[in-house]
């Protein structure tokens, strides 16, 4: 029998407690499971709780729930916090540490081990992805990542059409969605788009700033043929024009909050166009809504933490569960063991160029993830045809 560290980190998403639900009940009949509270903090710390039938079966209730249960935040693992975590592993003699996170819970994790290795401490680490960013690297996706895109997709759509019926009182609406550098959630918004007249109308992405005169153009063009326009932006866009970065929104724990990308651009268009403008943070909800779940995303999500739970049995290390597709023609999904030091060497994960300069490829790629269970609406207005647009891409 092993004693279990388990701790989610970082930003939660909609599905991170099915994870946490799928790994806890392939294990607790035959493991000691400890649960850190609020992540690396109550790793540091050694604030933790025992995994008791009843505390377990808490876990488990919570499957559903959006929202990380056992706590997570975003905690500053300096390397004198690594060296704490482990002698809080060490100090309750844990066998493994099990973390579902992104980008920093895996690199945390390497650094875990190798300090453990480095005092002849056996640890087993493995990682369990979650992001809604989709910017976790050596993975075909990240839970979480796809019950966001259907929020922003969805709610896109149903932005446009209220819009389309408002047009003569108000022009133009910007909706800023979560993304800090890659623009997986932003370019998702046109998954949906299926007439001409619907928005988006412009999608900006980190990957590209944006050049305020195209932009202007573009929204002048759609204002003056559809009446209304609008344009979705992710929180970690700049524009070329002015080469002040990222806009913060403040520092927290020397982590920089990025938002207010949409009100910068509201005020652009304003001046500009003398239209009537409103930006929209998609906020919270991108991550937190349970109305927006993807099937697929839910049971990704969940047997990403069945298949932990087995492969801490069978002694694998320093790894993390990756998804990836196979190359058969319908959708099929495998999960491998990667090395944890792969994932850090990969990086941050940005949208490729391939997507951002086909959309419709990357809306073929995102198609299974989203279900097939999204409504299709009627066109705007009364017609015999349709035309389909694919949105602009600001350079």
């Amino acid at each position: 029998m092993k004693k279990v560290v388990i701790a989610q980190a970082g930003g939660p998403t909609s599905v991170i407690n099915a994870t946490l639900a799928g790994f806890v009940e392939g294990t607790m009949e035959d493991n000691k499971l400890i649960y850190s509270r609020n992540g690396y903090e109550g790793l540091t710390y050694g604030n933790f709780w025992d995994g008791t039938e009843e505390m377990n079966k808490w876990v488990i209730e919570n499957k559903h729930v959006p929202g990380a249960c056992l706590g997570s935040g975003r905690f500053p693992l300096e390397d004198d916090y690594i060296m704490q975590c482990v002698d809080q592993l060490k100090k309750i003699q844990a066998d493994a540490l099990v973390v579902i996170g992104g980008n920093g819970t895996m690199e945390a994790l390497s650094k875990m081990e190798e300090e453990a290795a480095n005092r002849s401490y056996d640890l087993q680490v493995i990682g369990l992805p979650k992001t809604v960013d989709n910017d976790l690297g050596a993975t075909d996706h990240a839970p979480g990542f796809a019950s966001a895109a259907r929020y922003v997709a969805q709610t896109t759509r149903d932005i446009s059409r209220d819009l389309y019926s408002m047009r003569n009182f108000e022009q133009v609406r910007i909706l800023e969605t979560m993304g800090r550098n890659a623009g997986w959630l932003a370019l998702a918004s046109g998954f949906l788009r299926k007439y001409e007249e619907d928005g988006p109308h412009a999608i900006l992405i980190p990957e590209k700033t944006v050049k305020k005169e195209t932009l202007l153009q573009e929204v002048d063009r759609a204002v003056q043929k559809y009446g209304y326009a609008v344009i979705v932006v992710s929180e970690g866009v700049q524009w070329a024009d002015a080469g002040t970065g990222q806009i913060e929104k403040e520092m927290v724990n020397g982590r920089a909050i990025l938002g207010g990308i949409s009100s910068e651009i509201e005020l652009f268009l304003k001046e500009e166009l003398h239209v009537m403008a409103r930006a929209e943070l998609l906020g919270m909800n991108q991550r937190s809504s349970s109305v927006f779940v993807s099937p697929v995303d839910y049971r990704e999500a969940y047997e990403i933490g069945t298949c932990g739970g087995r492969w801490l049995k069978e002694g694998k290390n320093k790894i993390m569960v990756s998804l990836q597709r196979t190359e058969q023609f319908d959708y099929n999904i495998s999960k491998i063991s990667v090395d944890l030091k792969e994932v850090v060497q990969e990086g941050e994960r940005l949208l490729p160029d391939y997507f951002i300069d086909n959309p419709q490829a990357y809306y073929e790629w995102l198609e299974p993830l989203m279900g097939d269970d999204l409504l299709a609406y009627p066109s705007p207005i009364p017609r015999r045809d349709s035309h389909v647009k694919e949105p602009f891409q600001s350079k």
